[in-house]
């Protein structure tokens, strides 16, 4: 099984085994409660009300002998503010490399917030060490009173963190340890583990559906290409059609024949964050059991220059017949996901959710702060968006005016693949929606796929975005739909 990389192990403790477990607490404080107990000393009482005079959330530590309390003092309740506190909590845990902990206080919080905290300690633990040599792993169980939190809703973050984990793994992985062939193997390997069927289809079967895409794309490689179905389909799924999530696999992009330069082309191995995660959302969505039906499509591929690479001002004909003008061979990704789409309407999906890293100009839009959202269901887009404010995986919504079709015209083929300087990521989202033919949401998560820096719980590299926003997403269909049943 992949290693998750994950530094926290999350468990439940009953109310009479939990002041056996651990001589290490995490005491959460919210209310002046505290200042009434004699247990602490009146200097260390003196440091919380200080801190918690403050504006922001904040940790204070105290050590008894050779035991460590963590204060976690919360000023301010909402889930993300939450999240980041929890994440603080976690650099003294691993700082001091404490096995065991137990959160046994949470002063006045209820169970959505303390499962913001415990989110935001596990999230913020993940760190990719694998090509490190001599790094030791100090894994750190926190126990959490089943008072405060069921063990059925900590297991579900349990597997949510893991999938999310799982992402940025493939993400982080660079080519010559994950190609095209290698990322199909691995999602076999993750549907056996977690409960979810997978069809990989080669080149000789991409070539017989005519996805000029796709094999237009991978001219200049040696990595011959690869379509992995997924599907999720519980006995007890409340959903007729499925719900379709498509992926952008670019393994790594170098722009092709309109080279990337000036030193853009570091991190592009994270051109497969799309594909990475539609195979996380499907990691969550199974090990939680979610009773929805869902289809992921991820085409994927490298994008290399060669004798035999696309060229600017190539001609090339998509699944469904659509003649392309390519005026910029790294405008890529918008090529192999319309072969995606077109193959999407085999399913009548209920709704098709493309996610990609496309544009420059959609992470110029919302840096790493948020995902640029556009599409055809107002409705959908919404509800994603009310989702993406409670995970804090946010959505902007472009214009998506159809004068931006006209600026796609090309003057010897149906379409050209680039819209020219105005309005980039709508541009490149209408250039898609010409193969969709049912409802459908475009998540461009350029901005926030992969951080050169580290934040609060997001560390850099791949962020797993938007597993999260889509897995709370589907949890609340599910919810929807069972309830109008």
């Amino acid at each position: 099984m992949m290693n998750n990389y994950l530094k926290i192990k999350l468990e439940t403790v009953s109310e009479t085994t939990q002041g056996t477990t651990t001589n290490n607490k995490i005491v959460i404080i919210a209310t002046e409660q505290i200042f009434d107990d004699s247990v602490y000393p009146n200097s260390l009482l003196a440091k919380i009300k200080q801190a918690s005079n403050d504006k922001n959330n904040a940790v204070v530590t105290h050590w008894q002998d050779d035991r460590l309390v963590v204060f976690a003092i919360v000023v301010k309740k909402s889930a993300e503010q939450l999240r980041l506190l929890g994440a603080n909590v976690f650099k003294i845990v691993d700082r001091e490399k404490l096995e065991t902990v137990t959160l046994t206080e949470a002063d006045s919080l209820d169970s959505k917030e303390i499962y913001a905290f415990a989110e935001g300690l596990i999230l913020s633990s993940y760190c990719f060490t694998k090509y490190k040599k001599g790094v030791e792993k100090t894994i750190t169980t926190i126990h959490i009173s089943n008072q405060l939190l069921d063990p059925e809703t900590l297991n579900e973050l349990v597997q949510i963190s893991q999938a999310t984990a799982l992402t940025k793994n493939l993400v982080n992985e660079p080519l010559n340890k994950l190609n095209a062939l290698a990322f199909a193997e691995t999602a076999v390997s993750l549907g056996k583990t977690h409960g979810f069927k997978t069809t990989i289809l080669h080149k000789e079967e991409i070539e017989s559906l005519k996805m000029g895409g796709l094999l237009g794309v991978n001219m200049g490689s040696e990595t011959p290409p690869t379509f992995t179905i997924l599907e999720y389909k519980p006995e007890n799924a409340v959903n007729s059609d499925p719900l379709v999530l498509v992926g952008k696999g670019v393994m790594f992009d170098t722009g092709g024949y309109s080279l990337k330069v000036g030193g853009s082309m570091a991190g592009m191995k994270s051109d497969m964050s799309g594909g990475a995660a539609v195979l996380g959302t499907f990691a969550a969505i199974a090990s939680n059991k979610l009773p929805y039906h869902v289809v992921g499509l991820i085409p994927a591929t490298d994008n290399m220059i060669s004798s035999t690479a696309l060229v600017v001002d190539d001609v090339i004909t998509m699944m469904d017949g659509t003649t392309v003008e390519v005026l910029n061979t790294d405008a890529e990704g918008r090529l192999i996901l319309a072969d995606a789409l077109t193959y999407a309407k085999r399913f009548n999906p209920e709704l098709v959710i493309d996610m990609a890293t496309l544009t420059g100009a959609a992470a110029a839009i919302t840096g790493p702060y948020g995902i640029a959202m556009a599409g055809n269901n107002q409705e959908s887009m919404t509800d994603l968006m009310e989702r993406g404010e409670t995970v804090y995986e946010r959505l902007f919504q472009l214009p998506f005016w159809s004068e931006y079709e006209d600026l796609l015209k090309s003057s010897i083929a149906d379409l050209k693949n680039i819209g020219g300087k105005v309005g980039g990521a709508t541009t490149a989202a209408k250039f898609l929606e010409h193969f969709t033919d049912y409802p459908w949401i475009h998540l461009d998560i350029a901005g926030p796929a992969f951080l050169d820096d580290a934040k609060g719980y997001r560390q850099s590299g791949g962020t797993a975005v938007p597993v999260r926003l889509l897995y709370e997403f589907i949890k609340q269909k599910s919810i929807q739909e069972s309830a109008s049943n």
